[in-house]
């Protein structure tokens, strides 16, 4: 099997650092294409794969070919892609806001997957959501089965229309967090924390508080109020972030994301 991954940046790191970790492919099967000379090289030391400046002579004889670039990029992609993809030849999107009828459209190929990964598949622990149409071969479910499951949690729906709610929860989620734990490192530097210790603290608590809500499969509400003693610590902090509008703006910025994921397909030509 080989497989060719249009893009090097963050995601295509990610997912090629999973399937060589999973042992999917062999580095010399793996190809991916990039226009940056200091990107190619720096692939091809770190993780010993083929690097090409091309994008159409990266997918010649690939099994899958993975486009793993902003949505800004995708016409330019599907343009040198258009008369290249043959037939046998799965080809997958992480491109948010691109629909599968307009990735249709522009490749006049019908073998298509549209997924929409996150960031911790850098560490294996990413969720990707992913949706085929109907050409798909179901030799090639299972192809992206295994490859997306190299990157930490999979979901396979029937609705495209889960995929742009996908990315404002699940791909755009991380930057959320990241954001609330900086707020909770600087606040706890803000009470006389050593910024060290006050880095460590939020992360593993973030970590444990992930892992508790996995494991025991409980709703947060539910593990929530077994932290919150009633007229305690944790129900003034809690009543302040209810009084500041935490759900409320976590709502708005969601529902932000979701807009502009579907602006982004408009902008890319697509018909919904």
């Amino acid at each position: 099997m080989r497989i060719a991954i249009i893009g090097a940046g963050i995601m295509a790191e990610a997912i090629i650092k999973g399937i060589l970790g999973k042992g999917l492919c062999k580095p010399d099967a793996l190809v991916a294409s990039d226009p940056r000379d200091e990107r190619r090289a720096f692939l091809e030391m770190e993780y010993g794969i083929r690097l090409s400046a091309s994008n159409v002579e990266a997918v010649k004889g690939a099994s899958v070919v993975i486009m793993a670039v902003k949505p800004q990029n995708a016409s330019m992609v599907l343009g040198d892609l258009e008369s290249v993809l043959t037939e046998d030849q799965a080809f997958i999107s992480i491109a948010a806001g691109i629909s599968l009828a307009t990735l249709e459209q522009a490749l006049s190929h019908h073998s298509i997957v549209r997924a929409m990964p996150n960031t911790p598949c850098l560490v294996g622990e990413g969720m990707i959501v992913w949706v085929p149409n109907a050409r798909v071969t179901p030799a090639q479910i299972e192809l992206t089965r295994a490859i997306f499951g190299a990157l930490g949690r999979q979901l396979q729906v029937s609705n495209e229309s889960y995929l742009n709610m996908a990315t404002c929860i699940s791909g755009s989620g991380p930057a959320y967090l990241f954001l609330f734990m900086e707020a909770l490192i600087d606040a706890g530097v803000q009470i006389g924390l050593p910024r060290y210790m006050s880095q460590e603290l939020v992360t593993q608590t973030m970590l444990g508080s992930v892992k508790l809500s996995q494991e025991t499969e409980r709703h947060p509400a539910a593990l929530k109020n077994d932290v919150t003693s009633p007229g305690g610590t944790t129900a003034q902090a809690l009543y302040h972030l209810e009084k500041g509008g935490l759900r409320s703006t976590i709502a708005e910025a969601v529902l932000a994301a979701y807009h502009r994921a579907q602006s982004l397909g408009r902008a890319e030509g697509d018909p919904k």
